[in-house]
């Protein structure tokens, strides 16, 4: 009998494509299977209650979570959609919004100390996501299979530059397990696209548009197999219209696949509606792009929001700060557009980018990227450093542990500042430039406090003395209003 923790990954041998495990309870869940090499199988498993659990090879005795855990994901399980679908909450109910950066190119470039460096920035920033293409997707890309040298990356599939996903690299996701558990260790969800369909890290042909569906479906089993009992968000679309047929065949079988019940969406190119298989069944999410010129057009998010049936809403790619030329979308324009995105709709959570970041440039003269994208004179490790992260960290801070699940927006009890209502009826505010709030409803509580969202400091609290009362504040610097 083995030894382990709720919602601890354990790993073991298997033969077979599945394995299911039993509690003691009669609760079944059953994982698939994966190939680590010859013929090796094994099944990775996170038990999501305490007791005794059986699967064909023994038995396994898991404990609750120490009452001191630290890392939320051990402590409250993985993320799932709010009872509505309009959010994020943890397997036990416990109220989550995305706090997301973008290191799209971390998986093929990055080294494990690189990766512990970024992921400590990350979370002590707040940061509790990170968007990856999980392998390099251009087909064209060129370059030493070296992550420490100039226009170096692991490759994931050999058969990629062809088109196809059938000859993998064991050796590169075992290198990538290592990667993705220190993300994990810091409280950073691995938010995992097979193979992206839009732009890809330099512009050179995308695969994602030219495998077949059953190759893409098959791989998204396999991303699920191998780190689907760790915390994990699927992006089966990337940067495209979602319509492509790679989209609907990776939803469906990580559906059929993940027994957490852990997110799964898609992520559009800017120019698109973003509302392809809003019925489908596999689908939590939908994440619209801004594009990259430094605009705040959270119509985009409030357009979302209204479609139907419902799912969860996000900007899942506002402008890459210093994105092209120094200046563009940077400092507090970031903390700004995070506030703006949530209360328009996007009320999943907020994603922060920056140039060099995402490509995960080596150093700030590392050639053959594109100018468009790159922030001028930085690497990888200047821009997580750029101001702009941390007002997108602190979003998630100031909300961390307000009743969130499934908030809506809020256009009628407040005429000042983008407003958004809890479930409960508590309101919160958000106005650019601060001042007094105008409350135009009887129900929104008198109690408030008033937040500097670029620092996180409380600068007023109180109680209204009537309904009526407005929302004191002199004005001349943002604020967030909450009440509750």
């Amino acid at each position: 009998m083995s030894i382990s923790s709720v919602w601890h990954e354990i790993e073991l041998p298997a033969t077979g494509d599945w394995v299911e495990f039993t509690h003691e309870s009669g609760l079944k869940l059953r994982r698939p299977t994966f190939a680590d090499g010859g013929e090796t199988r094994k099944v990775r498993f996170a038990a999501p209650q305490p007791g005794r659990w059986t699967w064909p090879g023994g038995e396994l005795q898991v404990s609750d979570a120490p009452t001191d855990e630290p890392n939320p994901f051990y402590r409250h399980g993985f993320w799932r959609m709010s009872p509505n679908g309009r959010s994020l909450v943890h397997a036990d109910g416990t109220p989550a919004i995305l706090v997301a950066d973008t290191a799209w190119a971390l998986p093929w470039r990055a080294t494990p100390e690189q990766v512990r460096e970024y992921a400590a920035d990350r979370q002590s920033k707040g940061f509790n996501a990170v968007l990856l293409m999980t392998v390099q997707p251009d087909m064209r890309a060129v370059g030493p299979r070296d992550r420490t040298q100039d226009e170096g990356f692991d490759v994931g599939f050999e058969d990629l530059p062809n088109g196809h996903l059938n000859q993998l690299n064991v050796e590169y996701f075992q290198y990538l397990d290592e990667l993705l558990r220190i993300l994990v260790e810091h409280g950073i969800v691995p938010v995992l696209q097979p193979v992206f369909q839009g732009f890809g890290w330099k512009g050179l042909d995308v695969a994602g548009t030219v495998v077949p569906p059953e190759e893409y479906a098959a791989y998204c089993r396999y991303l699920v197999a191998r780190y689907g009992a760790q915390p994990a968000i699927y992006l089966v679309g990337g940067d495209g219209s979602g319509a492509e047929p790679q989209t609907a065949a990776g939803g469906a079988e990580v559906q059929a696949a993940d027994c957490y019940e852990q997110p799964t969406g898609i992520h559009y190119r800017p120019h698109i509606r973003a509302r392809a298989h809003q019925d489908a069944d596999w689908l939590d999410f939908q994440w619209c792009q801004t594009g990259h010129t430094g605009e705040h057009v959270p119509e985009r998010v409030a357009d979302m929001w209204r479609n139907e049936p419902v799912k969860a809403v996000a900007n899942g790619e506002p402008t890459y700060e210093h994105t092209g030329r120094t200046g563009v979308a940077e400092g507090w324009w970031q903390g700004h557009e995070a506030w703006s995105n949530l209360c328009a709709g996007g009320t999943m959570g907020v994603v922060y980018g920056a140039g060099s970041l995402w490509q995960w440039r080596l150093h700030a003269e590392e050639p053959g990227h594109s100018e468009f994208f790159l922030a001028p004179g930085a690497g990888w490790r200047g821009a997580i450093d750029f101001e702009g992260s941390t007002y997108v960290g602190l979003l998630g801070k100031i909300l961390d542990g307000l009743p969130t699940t499934d908030m809506a927006p809020d256009w009628t009890r407040t005429i000042s500042g983008r407003a958004l209502s809890t479930a409960d009826g508590g309101l919160i505010v958000y106005r650019e430039h601060g001042g007094p709030v105008m409350v135009f409803d009887d129900t929104v509580p008198l109690g408030y406090t008033i937040v500097d969202p670029r620092d996180g400091s409380v600068v007023a609290t109180g109680t209204r003395d009537t309904p009526g009362s407005p929302l004191p504040d002199a004005g001349g610097a943002p604020r967030v209003y909450i009440c509750l």
